[in-house]
């Protein structure tokens, strides 16, 4: 199966995971609205009203992700992994895949201890590459640095999903070995895995730059078309600065407030849609020659050895390992 063919057929989870992440997005609006609304009227404190219900809404998401949208990741990576390696699927590819994250991850607990153990080595031999640009000194240090660390903030985030991957892949080993064996491979075979790197931040600026910007585009005109929402919103922000020491001046003025707020929405919906429809579409090119570079690897004491020097993380899960 080609990389297309398998984006397709895996396509019904991020069409559920848009579904949820839609929902969530309202909920928190709803949320968030709902607060202004009731504070202005009680108390008129409107913006503050407007944070608590932003607070709310995040906390009640969050609690409910954290119990459902995981299967949408999972098992999409689970059903990636299963086309790249046996080159077929089966029909009912969303139940097939909730089915193999059961029976990996016997519960959610589980399935959350291993990838936070897999962010945990890469995020932590990542900070180590992070900190030459530091070392630097000055305002050039830290923005060597602070670049440095979004691009492997990046690459981070592709070789997690690579090396769950490489659990789903590794159904002989346990959990906790195929999570060793996975951060072993990328240093390994490093090279090979990077070599579409230029893709992965290619098309995430494209598709920041036509989605990001439909999306500010429509936020801006919906923004128009409710124009005294925003003198409340810069009212409750004048009064605040006029109380505080805080200068929200430039804050004060309608049209700030409406850009401000388009770009966020733009900036929130293409968060949604590039991680729901455009990163699934790179990580299967991604993931194939993560697995294929693994294939016939043969793992051995002293790899592990090696990259228990590199990370406290990685040689904390080792020792459990052993």
């Amino acid at each position: 199966m080609d990389n297309k063919t398998v984006y397709k057929k895996t396509l019904t989870f991020s069409l559920r995971r848009l579904a949820w992440d839609l929902a969530s997005f309202v909920v928190i609006v709803i949320l968030a609205a709902a607060g202004f609304l009731l504070a202005e009227k009680l108390a008129n404190s409107g913006l503050i009203g407007l944070a608590i219900g932003i607070v709310i809404g995040i906390i009640v998401v969050a609690i409910a992700s954290h119990f459902i949208s995981y299967v949408f990741k999972a098992g999409q990576i689970a059903m990636i992994t299963k086309a790249v390696t046996e080159g077929k699927l089966p029909d009912d590819v969303y139940s097939e895949g909730k089915k193999i994250v059961k029976e990996r991850f016997l519960t959610v607990a589980a399935y959350y201890a291993a990838t936070n153990a897999i962010k945990g080595i890469f995020n932590q031999l990542g900070n180590a590459i992070t900190s030459v640009g530091q070392a630097v000194g000055g305002d050039t240090g830290n923005a060597v640095g602070s670049t440095i660390s979004a691009v492997i903030q990046t690459i981070v985030n592709y070789l997690c999903d690579c090396c769950l991957g490489w659990v789903f892949y590794r159904k002989d080993k346990g959990a906790v070995k195929a999570t060793l064996e996975g951060a072993v491979l990328f240093f390994k075979h490093g090279k090979t895995l990077l070599k579409n790197l230029g893709r992965v931040f290619g098309i995430g600026l494209l598709s920041l730059v036509v989605i990001g910007g439909v999306f500010f585009g429509i936020f801006y005109l919906i923004s128009l078309a409710i124009p005294g929402v925003y003198n409340e919103l810069a009212n409750a922000i004048s009064e605040l600065s006029a109380e505080g020491s805080t200068d929200l001046e430039f804050l004060t003025n309608i049209q700030n407030l409406m850009l401000i707020v388009s770009g966020i929405g733009g900036v929130i919906m293409w968060g949604i849609l590039h991680s729901t429809f455009v990163r699934p579409f790179i990580l299967v090119g991604v993931l194939r020659n993560y697995i294929e570079s693994g294939k016939d690897e043969a793992f051995t004491e002293k790899d592990f050895d090696e990259l228990d020097k590199k990370s406290k993380k990685f040689q904390k899960l080792h020792a459990e390992a052993k």
